[in-house]
């Protein structure tokens, strides 16, 4: 939290627009209007909703290091030197000072932030709908801060009130346990006014909260209470998985069937390597993106994020996906005569999911600008998230029941089925995962709350870097208040 500046500029809570956060807290407040006497009207806290959407958008960075941070891909980029921050991450080697950590800790606070300020107000004035608004604001603070706990533990909590200059000094880091209980709390306050289908697409519907506190029971290895929501997200019948597996990931796939919650971009201008968070476009598809392409179907971009060659050929024969999630370009090439060139880490692979199509950006530069969704929660998680929690308490049968249900789409066949039972069938779920939501950031995760992340990442230390450090300016600023993570 810096002791520099006050989060929350009137102004741009007022347009929903993005800022850029040089810190915790933010920037000099310029108001128009003070900010105490805002909420007069049912439009002010839907603009302040606005606004807390809006944070959504810098998870894109997220969701790019947090792949990186696996096995399952290389920093890449044009040299070793690249966006130094990534490629530190990548080889475990991150320290205090790093852009892009610190990046990840001021724009998840500030959307923290953001739900607070609306929910700070929340009993100011009466209209209808304001219980779905609240509950949205509850499942957005509980999203922000579920991030910030994944990757950074123990973090300062406020209750339904805004951070304000000197917290740093005297609020504590909760402890983890208590940041989660903090997110549950939000999220069954969320689900029992949520509405079944949103108000509008990319909103949050009661499954995508109800799917957010399983997925945070399960992280604390509350498997009893994570199977019970995950499996009423299930058996609401509002979701499906997809017949085509691939069509997911295309524009034409967006909020479709099996989207539990999306984060929504667009591709409009008013990015700029000054403030990449401020894109409103998914700025990770460009940085994603196939160095110097020449070509069809795909539009060029920074090669980062590079699949490993074992990651590839961790799918069986027949597994479709493989081919969605890696894009192969070698053999591109000799298909299509696409052109390419070699950036650092070069593997021949990219991340198919989430690279720049033709004609995905009409306005501004596609490599900040991309308007594909991030699928945060698909329903094929929910239902490996479910078959793990399930397969915890002892309840093979269902688990294997919605294992076979996601290799089936995979296979096109029940002939691999799996039909074991126990520890046995527990590694098979996180095998899958691994295959199913490859590219999608949550591999790094699952490692670490399994435990498994030491023998699977080069370079990761057990007992440091299961957590990422608090930027040295937080420490700094909190004047002894706070202590830095373990091993750093």
């Amino acid at each position: 939290m810096s002791q520099r500046n006050i989060f929350l500029t009137f102004v741009l809570l007022l347009l929903g627009t993005s800022a850029c956060e040089d810190d915790f807290i933010g920037r000099t407040p310029v108001y128009s209007i003070d900010s105490e006497n805002y909420f007069n009207a049912e439009a002010d806290y839907e603009n302040a909703l606005i606004a807390a959407y809006d944070l959504l958008q810098a998870t894109y960075l997220n969701v790019m290091l947090g792949e990186i941070a696996s096995d399952n891909t290389l920093a890449g980029g044009e040299s070793a030197t690249d966006v130094i921050g990534i490629q530190q991450v990548d080889d475990m080697i991150h320290t205090p000072v790093n852009e892009q950590l610190k990046s990840i800790w001021n724009w998840m606070f500030a959307g923290v932030n953001r739900a607070s300020y609306l929910l700070e107000f929340k009993d100011k004035i009466e209209f209808d709908g304001k219980a779905q608004i609240l509950a949205e604001a509850r499942f957005l603070r509980a999203y922000y801060n579920f991030e910030l706990v994944k990757w950074f533990g123990p973090i300062p909590i406020k209750g339904d009130v805004r951070f304000a200059l000197g917290d740093e000094t005297s609020l504590p880091r909760a402890s983890v346990e208590e940041v989660y209980a903090a997110i549950e709390s939000d999220l069954e306050l969320a689900v029992a006014d949520l509405a079944e289908t949103a108000p509008q697409v990319g909103r949050v519907s009661r499954g995508a909260a109800q799917a957010l506190l399983g997925k945070a029971y399960l992280y604390q290895e509350k498997y009893a209470e994570a199977a019970e929501v995950l499996n009423q997200v299930i058996q609401s019948g509002n979701y499906q998985l997809s017949a085509d597996f691939a069509g997911i990931f295309e524009n034409t796939g967006e909020n479709g069937p099996g989207s539990v919650f999306e984060v929504q971009y667009t591709d409009a201008e008013g990015a700029g390597f000054g403030c990449l968070q401020c894109s409103e476009g998914n700025v990770a598809v460009g940085f994603n993106g196939i160095r110097n392409h020449t070509g069809p179907v795909y539009d060029s971009g920074f090669s980062f994020n590079v699949p490993t060659q074992a990651a590839f050929e961790a799918y069986e024969p027949g597994d479709s996906r493989r081919d969605v999630a890696i894009l192969d370009i070698e053999a591109w090439a000799a298909e299509t005569g696409a052109g390419f060139g070699t950036g650092y880490e070069h593997t021949g692979y990219y991340n198919r999911k989430y690279i720049a199509r033709k004609g995905d950006s009409n306005i501004g530069d596609q490599n900040l600008t991309n308007p594909n969704n991030y699928r945060s929660i698909r329903y094929a998680d929910v239902l490996l998230m479910a078959a793990e929690a399930l397969n915890a308490t002892g309840n093979d049968e269902q688990a294997r029941d919605y294992l076979n249900q996601v290799r089936r789409r995979a296979f096109g066949d029940m002939d691999h089925d799996i039909s074991s039972s126990g520890q046995a069938l527990g590694d098979f779920i996180q095998v899958e995962r691994r295959l199913e939501l490859m590219g999608e950031a949550h591999r790094f995760f699952d490692l670490v709350r399994t435990g498994a992340a030491a023998g699977a990442i080069d370079g990761f230390t057990a007992g440091k870097n299961e957590l990422f450090p608090v930027p040295f300016e937080e420490i700094q600023f909190s004047n002894g208040n706070w202590s830095q993570n373990p091993g750093y």
